[in-house]
């Protein structure tokens, strides 16, 4: 009997050491499997896409030809922008960006702006002068009409005081004082006669045709100083905002 039942018990229990055998090793590369799937999510998630959303334009309300620089990267590569001139908006990433200024030619920073560039929100900074406390910023929400074009008004000229916008004849814009943005409102497409007054009287400081399409939103703004000449001359220019 004994010798009967010796080989299969023994036969047993070697086959039930390899069954448990090969069920480790299972489970040991079922174990390696599920860190590998873990570890390419990890990789994935610590590289993200930053989404470029962030709009923001410059307007040179100063005297000097200035560079312009988004997180030390010049931006105006084809040339300085002159007084009265303004940028098209700057597409920027969300959050902390650094914008700086320079005069054409010099290595020396004029200031720095920092700004927090939220999700669908349009900037536009006012340079004035050549410190930080002479710019100013402003927001525009853009909405577009099918027929007509829209107009807004930003008075970034510091000694023109108070001023009135007459477009075509009709007083529009009154009373904007210094770093005042005005609503963007309706106005005919195509040729339009502009006046600028000294606020609350018939002072005419200046007065220009400028042409505007339908369906395009832009903002006029005053820069200079009246009775000045050159490139500190009192007058006004027209910026695109969609």
């Amino acid at each position: 009997m004994t010798f009967l039942f010796a080989p299969i018990t023994k036969f047993t229990i070697s086959s039930y050491s390899s069954v448990i055998m090969k069920f480790k090793l299972a489970i040991i590369l079922f174990i390696a499997a599920v860190a590998g799937v873990a570890s390419c999510k990890n990789n994935d998630d610590v590289f993200p896409n930053a989404p470029l959303n962030g709009r923001f334009k410059i307007v040179n309300a100063s005297s000097n030809n200035i560079n312009y620089f988004l997180n030390g990267t010049r931006q105006n590569n084809t040339g300085p922008l002159g007084p009265g001139g303004s940028s098209f908006y700057l597409a920027t990433q969300l959050g902390l960006q650094n914008f700086s200024f320079k005069l054409d030619g010099s290595p020396v920073v004029l200031f720095n702006w920092p700004q927090t560039m939220r999700d669908s929100v349009n900037y536009t900074l006012y340079v004035t002068g050549t410190t930080a406390d002479k710019a100013f910023l402003t927001t525009e929400v853009l909405v577009s009409d099918t027929a007509k074009a829209k107009l807004g008004f930003v008075n970034a000229a510091p000694n023109a005081g108070s001023l009135d916008i007459a477009v075509n004849g009709t007083l529009i814009f009154t009373a904007a004082a210094f770093k005042t943005q005005k609503d963007f409102l309706l106005i005919p497409a195509g040729s339009n006669e502009i006046k600028v007054y000294k606020a609350g009287t018939t002072t005419l400081l200046k007065d220009t045709t400028l042409s505007m399409s339908a369906t395009n939103v832009y903002t006029l703004y005053s820069y200079g100083q009246p009775g000045a000449t050159g490139s500190s001359r009192f007058n006004v220019g027209l910026t695109l905002n969609l």
